[in-house]
């Protein structure tokens, strides 16, 4: 008999002699019994390196099949896993290393000389290659006895904040199984799904994507592309039934594909979307190309992953809304004094129920302005915790949510949640502004762009030289579009640079 799943490995039991295909790589795949044998091999090699129940792993990984078996391979060893996003430079993999005190690195050989580099120093006890570990037979280790809880912390998402470097957001493994079943509730997700991955499994909704395939025994494609041809060839290639992706994606098909309107997708039956809002227009465009295709709009936020959808039937009908509550959860609007908002009146959006996150890794004060006691029902009530979002939204009058912006200073570009700070942080490092402020302006592909005004330490300041050295220690996605030079940034009265005043000035604040 096959025990309820209360931790994410669960999701493997009963698969030891599966045949049925779990992962199609390129020219790879791997069934599910061949999934769950690279998982115990994982996880024995991890014990045999010392993990003890809670310490932190790194996956430093692309998406591959690899990654795939190793996020397992560290749930079943205890660990907790961190999934890196191979985006990154390697002083950001150092940071997030460091900053988990995370005890073994999982990498490949191919990169193993430059994370060596940048973790030099960094106190592990070893940085293991995913070409040195094999498969084991499954049923001795998977009936053992185990003390983990649902409660217990199964992974650490990092992303940015407000201000500073990235900060991990800690879920356990009830707050991932939760997200994983609501999803398939919701998009009617079966075995028979073949779903394209594009997303990173370090962004919450692409890892969850892998866990709805798992829990569900359907098939998930990884993919990569540079053309949106490629997105269109490969959802015809492999039947794919189901696409999860960002605003930037569906710009970038409706826009720059021209073989969408030619090619017939008779297995597509839903594409979702996360990460920011997708224009009206875009919307309609993709129901003219893809007319049998359902549309889910969703919101969320990797502290409590996926708050609202809106069903396909209201796309036509609530254009600019975010939709209503994920099942099993609640979302409400409050207002700056902390009272519940009326319809039509904007405040801030609340989330309460089993996909809030455990907060951030090692930032108690950064926890405790996100997640706090439920506002309305008191703890002598069984009053539990809420996530509070920072985006302002307003509520009509049957339930549904419009996004209205922002409450901090937050960039949202192709999906990516961008702090300013810290690309002004590198942008200063350079040594050749005095002064340096980045903001988000428009953008009809990747919602916003991120863009630098800044103030020059003198007049041989070039903003190209100063965007290479920039692009050497931040992700493409993070580096500015480009630099503005002005002689001086404005301020507010208390002195600090006037981030509202400098996007208002440049075009109207998009966020998402």
């Amino acid at each position: 008999m096959t025990r309820p799943a209360y931790l994410l490995h669960h999701l493997l039991d009963g698969t030891a002699d599966e045949p049925r295909t779990a992962i199609i790589d390129g020219a790879r795949t791997l069934t599910y019994g061949e999934l769950l044998r690279h998982v115990v091999g994982c996880s024995e090699v991890l014990r045999a390196h010392g993990l003890v129940p809670g310490e932190r792993v790194a996956i430093a990984l692309p998406k591959s099949i690899e990654e795939c078996w190793a996020i397992f391979g560290v749930s079943h060893a205890a660990g907790v896993f961190v999934p890196v996003n191979a985006l990154l430079k390697m002083p950001q993999v150092r940071h997030i290393v460091t900053d988990c005190s995370a005890s073994i690195v999982i990498t490949s050989r191919a990169a193993l000389d430059g994370i060596r580099e940048a973790l030099d120093g960094v106190p592990l006890k070893a940085i293991l290659c995913v070409e040195d570990i094999t498969p084991q037979s499954a049923p001795a280790v998977s009936a053992r006895r185990e003390a983990a809880l649902g409660e217990d912390l199964a992974a650490i998402l990092y992303t940015s904040g407000s201000t500073g470097r990235p900060k991990g957001v800690m879920l356990s493994h009830r707050n991932l199984l939760a997200g994983s079943r609501i999803v398939i509730q919701y998009l009617g997700i079966t075995a028979q799904e073949r779903i394209l991955s594009i997303l990173p499994f370090s962004f919450d909704y692409g890892l969850n994507q892998f866990l709805t395939v798992v829990q569900q025994r359907a098939v998930i494609v990884l993919f990569s592309f540079r053309l949106g041809d490629e997105i269109v060839r490969a959802i015809q290639q492999h039947a794919i039934t189901g696409l999860a992706g960002v605003p930037t994606i569906w710009a970038i098909l409706t826009k720059a594909a021209p073989s969408l309107a030619r090619t017939p997708l008779p297995s597509l039956r839903y594409i979702t979307n996360s990460g920011g809002a997708v224009p009206s227009e875009t919307s309609k465009r993709l129901r003219e190309l893809i007319p049998d295709t359902q549309i889910f709009l969703m919101y969320g936020l990797t502290e409590a992953f996926r708050s609202t959808f809106l069903p396909p039937d209201q796309v036509d009908i609530r254009p600019t809304s975010i939709g209503r509550a994920i099942p099993e959860c609640e979302v409400f609007a409050v207002t700056a004094d902390g009272m519940r908002c009326k319809p039509g009146e904007p405040g801030i959006l609340v989330h309460r129920g089993p996909t809030v996150s455990l907060g951030y890794w090692n930032r108690p004060d950064d926890t405790a302005k996100v997640l706090r006691p439920n506002p309305f029902v008191p703890a002598i009530q069984g009053g539990d915790t809420v996530c509070y979002s920072g985006d302002l939204v307003v509520e009509d009058d049957e339930g549904y949510f419009s996004f209205v912006g922002r409450a901090d200073a937050m960039i949202k570009s192709s999906g990516y949640r961008i702090s300013p700070s810290e690309v002004e942080e590198v942008m200063m490092a350079t040594g050749a502004l005095k002064q340096v402020a980045v903001i988000g302006l428009p953008d009809p592909l990747a919602g916003q762009k991120v863009h630098a005004v800044a103030v020059a330490r003198d007049a041989t300041a070039d903003a190209a030289a100063i965007l290479q050295a920039v692009s050497q220690q931040l992700p493409a996605f993070m580096v500015p579009r480009a630099i503005e030079f002005v002689d001086a940034l404005p301020t507010t009265p208390n002195g600090k640079i006037d981030y509202p005043l400098l996007a208002q000035q440049r075009g109207k604040h998009v966020a998402g």
